[in-house]
């Protein structure tokens, strides 16, 4: 049997963001998303949640490039002077590994957020991660207790193949390789705690953007099993792209999930669209 699940990181990161989830969900095959707890959008996001109880919500994990729920100087390692978070994974990551971010405010951060998000009254189907930093040694396990509590009992595992879209350079030649490597010890230690997760990953995990062509030949060529298919679509580039501070094209992943064509293909090759809640933990 093949199952696609079709999800929309950044919910809750921006209103037009939250608009494309939203009509993604309704028009087209989206089929999951994960929320920001610091989202500056959360609120809305909420909303929409509740509004379209079918449409799986999990938790998006966010430790860099965002906004924390827990007041900064209670998290200082994991904070700038401005009191955001740092500003990207790599930055995130040379302090994490030079031992200057606290584990135990990780924790209390990841906490809050959970917390956060379950108060809004939404039950997350699952958990993942901005820029992917649950798959860090150290973060994972923290990550999996606390989504084990909360009885979550799905995650995202992000094996990226190294080789796939562009590679523009070696640095994203080596982040590809690191995170195809984390997240092999990932689906280890996931299946290992009792944690379901989809078989295949794809997405463009170095910026590129799913277009209505990579979805028609993931479509035609889909293997056995659940595939997971990370997005991030919006409804405004030019505002995104500022607000973001990523140039990626957020219209047209919008366009590649809510194309007719698209839409009409996962019926015709009667591919199962299904969110994370559908996922059976290993045993």
């Amino acid at each position: 049997m093949k199952q696609l699940i079709i999800n929309a990181d950044d919910f809750g990161r921006h209103r037009l963001i939250n608009e494309a989830v939203e009509k993604a969900y309704r028009q087209g095959c989206l089929t999951s998303t994960t929320i920001m707890a610091g989202g500056k959008a959360f609120d809305d996001a909420v909303d929409i949640a509740l509004r379209n109880p079918e449409l799986g919500v999990g938790i998006h994990f966010t430790l860099a490039n965002g906004f924390p729920v827990m007041p900064a100087k209670k998290i200082p390692s994991l904070v700038t002077r401005e009191g955001y978070f740092h500003p990207n994974y790599s930055i995130f990551a040379k302090l994490y590994m030079q031992g200057k971010i606290n584990r135990a405010e990780v924790q209390a951060e990841l906490d809050a957020q959970l917390e956060k998000v379950m108060y809004s009254g939404i039950r997350p189907t699952h958990f993942d991660s901005h820029q992917h930093l649950h798959h860090f040694p150290g973060i994972l396990g923290v990550a999996i207790k606390l989504a084990k509590k909360a009885r979550i009992n799905a995650m995202r595992v992000s094996s990226t193949k190294v080789f796939s879209g562009n590679i523009d350079g070696l640095g994203t030649f080596i982040g590809r390789l690191g995170l195809s490597s984390l997240a092999k010890i990932a689906a280890n230690t996931a299946r290992k705690s009792g944690m379901a997760t989809p078989e295949h990953f794809i997405g463009n995990v170095s910026g590129e953007s799913i277009t209505k062509e990579f979805m028609v030949d993931l479509i035609n060529n889909l293997e056995e099993g659940t595939t997971e298919v990370m997005l991030h679509p919006g409804v405004d580039n030019k505002i995104l792209q500022y607000f973001c501070d990523w140039d990626h094209d957020f219209e047209g992943e919008l366009e590649a999930v809510t194309s007719p064509k698209v839409v009409k293909l996962i019926e015709d090759k009667r591919v199962y669209l299904v969110n994370f809640s559908d996922l059976r933990a290993p045993k």
